[in-house]
């Protein structure tokens, strides 16, 4: 009987990634988390108010950034909310 030739796995090669640079965010990725969210309530919670809640605090940031520019800073403080 003739034996069988064994045959070598060739590793194939991945193709290469697409190297981009690193950008901000994305506005989908939510501000909130929403594990804290959940224990901070003792009521159920939908799903749709994390997008509201998300979209309530993108508002705050950006009217207490305005208050802040206006009073010629680049910090955001309490009282700027």
């Amino acid at each position: 009987m003739a034996k069988k030739k064994a045959r070598k796995k060739v590793a194939r090669k991945k193709p290469a990634r697409k190297t981009t640079a690193r950008r901000k965010k994305a506005p989908a990725d939510m501000i909130i988390s929403k594990s804290r969210t959940k224990g901070a309530s003792s009521l159920n919670v939908s799903g749709d108010f994390y997008a509201a809640l998300d979209g309530a605090v993108r508002d705050m940031i950006s009217r207490a950034e305005q208050r802040a520019e206006m009073n010629g800073r680049r910090t955001l403080r309490p009282q700027d909310l």
